[in-house]
């Protein structure tokens, strides 16, 4: 079991990576470590926040993907009918773009500070767009 620190603002959470359901993911993900970018909401797909990375690639396809994550099972959209993307869920989500629902890889899960997932989530639905950090534990 391999565990991150994924910081949001001041909230720090610690996080598993799902390497026997998303190797492929998981192993790409790992190469970007330490992993800086900007959350924003997504509030097409409910309560949860996103990162658009736009055309970028981690050349991995669909391994466990889902639609409907519970609050902090991290998601990483490998592109296609939608641009490339990490879905951070804190609520009831069900994730979807213009052009209508969409499946990520469960790749990373919060297992410590879930209490504060909505907190965050509010966080940038109010605030705006903050920085997030993916890095070893």
């Amino acid at each position: 079991m391999t565990d991150l620190r994924v910081r949001v603002a001041s909230y720090s959470f610690t996080a598993r990576l799902e390497e026997a359901a998303a190797p492929q993911t998981c192993a790409a993900f790992r190469q970007l470590l330490p992993f800086r970018q900007k959350l924003i909401h997504a509030r097409w797909s409910g309560e949860t926040c996103w990162i658009p990375l736009g055309e970028f690639r981690l050349e991995v396809g669909f391994e466990n993907h889902t639609s409907h994550p519970a609050p902090g099972e991290i998601l990483f959209y490998p592109g296609g009918y939608s641009e490339t993307e990490i879905l951070f869920p804190y609520g009831a989500t069900l994730f979807a773009s213009k052009m209508g629902q969409l499946a990520g890889n469960h790749f990373l899960t919060i297992v410590e500070g879930q209490e504060n997932l909505r907190t965050v989530g509010e966080l940038v639905l109010w605030q705006g767009a903050q920085e997030i950090l993916f890095e070893n534990a």
